[in-house]
């Protein structure tokens, strides 16, 4: 599938604000599964400074500085990615999670030790009782990795309510497992949580995903959003993507943008701007299927 993704991020300043620092990490990964044909980052006013590097987790992160009077910024990130199908390994091929989890601990290979990294605690997503207790029904001995982590997915999205009036980019994870409330940012944290508190590698991944307007309406222009999901390692299989919103096995509508430890690694935008007072922000993202 090839998909052309528009995403356009504005700040209204009620002021003129003097000068910014921004970083973004908008545009897609290049992976074996997904082609980048083409992206650019467009942004107004002119920015003074702008170069691109590629961060740690090797995603593409953008920084840019306005050093001129301004009342509005525009972000516009425009991409055209083809995505290929892809499958998890078989349930017979997946080791059981134990396994898993022991390989992570004893094998020294480059691959895994840069795994072991996402077991660990991470700003937005630290281990506790409460997010082992609620990972332990999914993870019975014996059972494979793939069949567990799918049985976690579809507990998250069976059991808890997409509430976007409910939770901030602050939001503890105790309180999204109080509520059974929250976002797809929070429920691939919760994911993330349940993974590592069962000595698991998982990380969290940003992207869009290909939205269909019910039967007998209009597709509406700009309606979509940002997406995010988590993804699991399995050693000698390598990274699988799981998606709790949805319930989905991540195949060719997923388009990935970034990875990192949780969300603070892969905001989408992020900066610091001196005046300007209160801002407005507006944000619109199209994900469009083309020939």
């Amino acid at each position: 599938m090839k998909y052309r993704v528009i995403h356009r991020t504005e700040f209204i300043y009620e002021a003129l604000a003097g000068l910014c620092y921004n970083e973004a990490r908008l545009l897609p990964r290049q992976l074996p599964h997904q082609r980048v044909l083409s992206a650019k980052l467009q942004i107004d006013p002119q920015p003074n400074d702008h170069y691109e590097r590629i961060d740690y987790f090797g995603n593409r992160a953008a920084y840019f500085s306005i050093q001129q009077p301004h009342d509005q910024m525009v972000v516009t990130a425009t991409s055209v990615v083809e995505i290929e199908e892809s499958n998890l390994p078989a349930k017979d091929e997946s080791d059981s999670w134990e396994a898993a989890r022991e390989r992570l601990r004893s094998n020294r290979s480059e691959e895994v030790m840069l795994a072991s990294q996402f077991t660990l605690d991470s700003p937005s997503v630290s281990v506790d009782d409460l997010l082992t207790d609620y990972a332990r029904p999914s993870f019975s001995a014996g059972r494979p990795l793939v069949e567990a982590v799918n049985d976690l997915m579809q507990r998250i999205y069976r059991e808890f309510k997409y509430d976007p009036e409910f939770s901030t980019i602050a939001t503890p994870l105790k309180e999204v497992l109080a509520h059974r409330s929250g976002v797809c940012q929070d429920f691939a944290h919760l994911a993330i949580g349940c993974l590592r508190s069962q000595g698991l590698a998982a990380r969290y991944v940003s992207g869009y995903i290909e939205t269909l307007p019910p039967p007998g309406t209009e597709r509406l222009i700009g309606a979509d959003a940002s997406h995010a999901w988590f993804s699991v390692y399995q050693p000698g299989a390598g990274w699988l993507d799981f998606d709790p919103t949805n319930n989905q096995i991540p195949r060719d509508q997923h388009i990935t943008v970034a990875w990192g430890r949780d969300f603070s690694d892969v905001t989408p935008l992020k900066g610091v701007a001196f005046g300007g007072g209160e801002h407005k922000l507006n944000v619109s993202v199209d994900v469009l299927a083309i020939p």
